[in-house]
């Protein structure tokens, strides 16, 4: 099916789903990277997204999930079929017995706002999310962490639905959650929603202090003031990989618009014009590098498509 035909059929079958033809994913991308994508669709609901599994599935529409794109680099040369933004957004705080309590999350809420809220429901435990800039859903996906703590300390229950549009269920074991990883990493299912286990306290003030020590610590340390996909690299199981890099002499390293930055040199940042082929580049440069003088190999952290 060619992009005219595909975004006429999904117009069809859910006339009120946003859908876009040719659409920038400069535009949805935290590195403000990429080409375009032949359709791009926003899902507000459960229902929207198991029609377009539907549609991709029984037209053979290549179909990729997102949620804030901010772990992603889009390729130049775009993405054929599908583009599915998930914006599921609905929340649900139940208190429970000893102060425990659950939160229901629907997988588009970014991490930041949630982080609000519960802040003004005196809720703990989720600060080290709060400067995460991702959704709910990448973050259970790639068990999102920060400051010693990660999404696998929270989670009690995942639903997501599988490739064949049933609803799943998972408990914290099943996620097989690991180190930048889950079960959810194979793409086999879409996250719709997950459970957190936190602590109502009396006094938010602790909260606050720590969400205010935490963002000061981001803008000291990490480049904020440019387009990036976060940390380019994994942690490796017995080095710090931004320090291997820095000792390569690599920081503020250039190809193109794509620099290993100045100020953190796990991250590569887009200093105004970078094309994924700028960033591709640069990384394997860097990996050539790191294994030349360390004899290490880096892997990427940020997802490529």
């Amino acid at each position: 099916m060619n992009t005219n035909e595909i975004y006429e059929l999904i117009n069809k079958q859910i006339p009120n789903m946003e859908v876009l033809k040719n659409e920038s994913m400069k535009k949805h991308t935290s590195f403000r990277i990429g080409g375009e994508a032949e359709i791009f669709a926003k899902a507000k609901n459960v229902e929207q997204i198991k029609a377009v599994l539907e549609i991709s599935k029984s037209n053979n529409i290549p179909l990729n999930v997102i949620g804030n794109g901010s772990n992603l680099l889009v390729k130049d040369e775009g993405i054929k079929g599908i583009v599915l933004r998930i914006d599921l957004e609905d929340y649900n705080i139940e208190e429970k017995e000893d102060s425990q309590v659950i939160i229901t999350v629907g997988s588009g809420m970014l991490l930041g706002k949630l982080a609000f809220i519960l802040l003004n429901e005196s809720i703990e435990g989720f600060e080290f999310a709060s400067g995460i800039p991702g959704t709910i859903g990448g973050a259970v996906r790639m068990n999102a962490g920060a400051y010693g703590k990660e999404f696998k300390d929270i989670v009690i229950e995942t639903t997501a639905l599988d490739k064949n549009g049933q609803v799943v269920k998972f408990n914290n074991k099943e996620q097989q959650f690991e180190y930048r990883s889950s079960i959810f990493k194979n793409k086999e299912y879409i996250i719709l929603e997950t459970k957190l286990q936190l602590e109502k306290v009396q006094d938010s003030g602790k909260i606050k202090e720590k969400m205010d020590e935490y963002k000061k610590s981001r803008i000291e340390k990490q480049p904020m003031e440019y387009p990036s996909a976060g940390s380019t690299f994994k942690r490796g199981e017995d080095f710090i990989t931004a320090q291997l890099i820095d000792e390569c002499g690599l920081k503020g390293y250039k190809v193109g618009g794509a620099q290993v930055s100045t100020k953190h040199a796990g991250f590569i940042v887009n200093t105004g014009d970078a094309t994924a082929e700028d960033v591709l580049k640069l990384v394997k440069i860097v990996k050539e590098k790191v294994k030349e003088k360390f004899n290490k190999d880096i892997e990427l952290e940020v997802e490529i498509i």
